[in-house]
C-alpha cells in the first residue's frame, strides 16, 4: 500500500467518490463483519463507517439507528487523520469528545475503537468501529483483530467497485447501473427532478459474430462504449447490461432531451468506422429506446421494462432509429 496520505482533503474525497459506494443498499460481506466485530468484541455497537465532506455515513450498522450523523460531531473524522486505530477508552473524560451529542444523548457513546479503512493509494476514507456504552480499555489483541477486518473491508470495497465494472467495456455492469439507477431514483422522488434511460441494442450483432468472430464482436463493442463515453455528459452514467445490449442513465433529462441525445448517439454511431484486426472497416448501426422516469415506476427493474418497450418499438420498425415509451401520441391522448 502507498504511504498514508492526510493533509489533502480534496484527493480523500475523490478517492472515497470513486469508491461509488455512498448511499448505497445493505450488502452482506460487510453487514458480516460488524456482526463479528460485535460478538467477538462483546460490544453493543459496530459501523463500517465513511466519512464524507459533511457526514459520516454507515455502510454496516449494528446497534444503532441513525444511517448517518454530522460528520463534525462524528469520532470517525479523528480516526481518518491518522494511520495507528483511535482507541477513546472514556469519552467523558476526552475534551474532543466530552461534549458530543452522540456521547450526552443517544447512542451514549462512552468508549471506542476506530480502524482507519485505507485505500491503496494511501487515504483513509473512513474507519470500521466497535462503539460501547460504558468505558473500557480495548486490548491489543481485540485491536488486531480489529485490524484485520478492517483489512477485509478494503478489500470487499476494492472487489465491489471492480465487480461494478465490465472487463471488456469499462462500463458498469448490470449491478453497478442497477445502483446508480437506484439512486437517481431516490434523487427523483425526493426533489422532484427529471431523469431518463435509453437502451440501445447493436443491430444484427450476431451476424458480426458469424463473420468475424467473436474477436471482432469483442472490438464493436469496445469501440461502441469508447464511442459513448466521450460524447456523455460526466454526469451520465453507461452500463453493459446485456450481451450487444447498453443503458444510459441520464440526470436532469426529460424526455425530449433524452430522445435527441438518444438521437445523436445513434448517428455517431452509423458514422462511425469501426476497425477490426487487420485494418478491416466495420459499419454498425444500433437502436435506440428512451424512457423518463415517472413515480408510478417502483424501481429500475420497472423502468428498464418501460424503456425496453420502446426499444422493442425501435427494432419492430426497422432498426437504426430512436424510439419513447410511451409514445408522444400515446401521450397526449393521455
Amino acid at each position: 500500500m502507498s504511504e498514508l496520505v492526510i493533509d489533502d482533503e480534496d484527493a480523500r474525497l475523490a478517492a472515497l467518490r470513486r469508491l461509488d459506494v455512498l448511499d448505497t443498499p445493505a450488502e452482506e460481506p460487510f453487514e458480516k463483519i460488524v456482526n463479528l466485530v460485535q460478538t467477538v468484541l462483546g460490544v453493543p455497537m459496530a459501523t463500517v463507517t465513511l466519512v464524507d465532506q459533511d457526514r459520516q455515513w454507515f455502510k454496516a450498522h449494528r446497534g444503532l439507528d441513525a444511517q448517518e450523523t454530522p460528520r463534525s460531531i462524528s469520532f470517525c473524522t479523528h480516526a481518518i487523520r491518522q494511520r495507528e486505530p483511535l482507541v477513546v477508552p472514556d469519552a467523558l473524560a476526552d475534551e474532543r469528545f466530552a461534549a458530543s451529542p452522540l456521547v450526552t444523548g443517544e447512542p451514549f457513546i462512552r468508549s471506542y475503537a476506530g480502524v482507519p479503512l485505507r485505500t491503496p493509494e494511501g487515504y483513509n476514507v473512513g474507519a470500521l468501529c466497535a462503539l460501547d456504552t460504558k468505558p473500557r480499555r480495548f486490548s491489543a489483541a481485540e485491536l488486531a483483530i480489529m485490524g484485520n477486518l478492517a483489512s477485509i473491508v478494503c478489500d470487499e470495497l476494492q472487489l465491489r467497485l471492480i465487480a461494478q465494472r465490465d472487463h471488456l467495456t469499462h462500463t458498469l455492469t448490470r449491478r453497478g447501473f442497477v445502483e446508480q439507477a437506484e439512486k437517481e431514483i431516490a434523487k427523483c422522488r425526493r426533489y422532484g427532478r427529471p431523469a431518463s434511460l435509453a437502451l440501445l441494442d447493436i443491430d444484427h450483432f450476431k451476424s458480426i459474430n458469424d463473420t468475424y468472430g467473436h474477436g471482432g464482436g469483442d472490438v464493436v463493442l469496445r469501440q461502441l462504449a469508447e464511442i459513448c463515453a466521450a460524447n456523455m455528459r460526466p454526469s451520465d452514467a453507461m452500463g453493459r447490461i446485456g450481451g450487444e445490449e447498453f443503458a444510459l442513465l441520464m440526470p436532469e433529462t426529460g424526455a425530449a432531451e433524452a430522445l435527441a441525445a438518444a438521437e445523436r448517439f445513434r448517428a455517431i454511431i452509423e458514422a462511425h468506422e469501426f476497425e477490426l484486426e487487420g485494418g478491416r472497416l466495420l459499419k454498425v448501426t444500433a437502436s435506440f429506446g428512451v424512457a423518463a422516469y415517472t413515480p408510478d415506476l417502483a424501481d429500475t427493474t420497472a423502468w428498464l421494462a418501460q424503456t425496453d418497450l420502446a426499444l422493442y418499438r425501435a427494432k419492430r420498425e426497422g432498426r437504426n432509429r430512436c424510439r419513447l415509451e410511451p409514445a408522444p401520441e400515446e401521450r397526449s391522448a393521455a
